[in-house]
């Protein structure tokens, strides 16, 4: 059960989604109410159909029209995760990314600063951009790319969300904090819209070639989601995080070559690997970061976070998950 006295009541936006889900399940198990916003866009219902409808509230509109119906004084806290993402997205329908990111999360701060709720931002390594100071630390600097290149307008929209955030902080008092994750998987992950491990299980469950965009030398750091969701009740909790920014990830690298070697070998696959140039994968060429590292000493000296899933068990639990979605589509 909560801590408190009786069950909070928290909002979680996009909780139908990837990341979302296993949050709102993670609420569930404290013995709380969620109401989920969600347009199911990019999420689906069949990602919260194992929770319990007593204690859970869905609104399937975007963020912006379903907060006209709800009251922020009845909520403890607020979870804001409903975002336009993926790379494939962002290259294909760039007005949408732009406009959903800024004009919601907007949105949500003006609906939580009037009743000051206590409020996390999902932000993402992206709005690291091309930077090489790696390990990334929150309070450096942001090297973007052109503005000519609809590869940074996501970058940089989830950057405006976060200035937008702090700004609500120091002006207006609301207790807000900035969570930016990296590269976080885990079962319910799609790759339709770019995710490359989705991607890689996919391919390597049907025997097909695993496409390795670029060199496949570039680097990621890999935190499996339900990892992620263990802390972030607790961050936006933290009174101490208001006005603040924090990366949740881990900080152990692997190349995306060697991924794809992982994948099939913990698959037991017998697919190949396939290398493609981005301007066939997206269309035209795009900048991709070479490595992309977190610092993540205030995670961890703040929450003690230890990640418990480890990257060979995230790939398995991926294809458990896709095996049996397929199974039931079929059945």
């Amino acid at each position: 059960m909560s801590s408190s006295e009786s069950p909070r009541h928290i909002l979680v936006t996009g909780g139908a989604g990837f990341i979302g889900s296993h949050l709102v399940e993670r609420i569930l198990n404290d013995g709380d109410r969620v109401t989920v916003v969600d347009d199911l866009s990019t999420g689906s219902w069949d990602n919260l159909a194992g929770c319990d409808d007593s204690r859970v509230s869905f609104i399937h509109q975007r963020v912006s029209t379903a907060l006209d119906q709800l009251d922020p004084s009845s909520f403890d806290e607020i979870h804001h995760l409903a975002a336009a993402v993926g790379v494939r997205l962002v290259v294909e329908q760039p007005v949408h990314v732009i406009e959903t990111n800024v004009h919601e999360t907007l949105a949500i701060l003006r609906f939580a600063s009037s009743s000051r709720v206590p409020t996390l931002l999902a932000s993402t390594s992206e709005v690291y951009g091309k930077s090489e100071n790696v390990p990334f630390r929150e309070d450096a600097d942001l090297v973007f790319g052109p503005t000519t290149e609809p590869r940074w307008s996501y970058a940089c929209s989830k950057a405006i969300d976060e200035f937008l955030g702090l700004a609500w902080y120091r002006d207006h008092g609301l207790p807000v904090v900035i969570a930016r994750f990296f590269n976080t998987v885990g079962p319910r992950q799609r790759g339709k819209w770019g995710m490359v491990l989705p991607r890689f299980v996919k391919a390597a469950l049907a025997g097909e070639p695993l496409q390795v965009y670029g060199t496949g030398s570039q680097t990621r750091c890999f935190c499996d989601v339900r990892d992620v969701v263990e802390v972030l009740p607790s961050i936006v909790r933290n009174e101490s995080m208001a006005g603040t920014v924090i990366n949740v990830g881990r900080d152990e690298s692997i190349s995306i070559l060697s991924l794809a070697e992982l994948v099939i070998d913990v698959l037991a696959s017998d697919s190949k690997i396939e290398f493609l140039s981005y301007e066939k994968a997206y269309g035209h060429e795009i900048e991709d970061m070479i490595h992309r590292r977190p610092d993540v000493s205030r995670l961890r000296s703040a929450f003690d976070f230890t990640p418990c899933h480890e990257l060979v068990q995230t790939i398995s639990d991926i294809a458990t998950f896709m095996s049996d979605v397929d199974e039931g589509m079929s059945s």
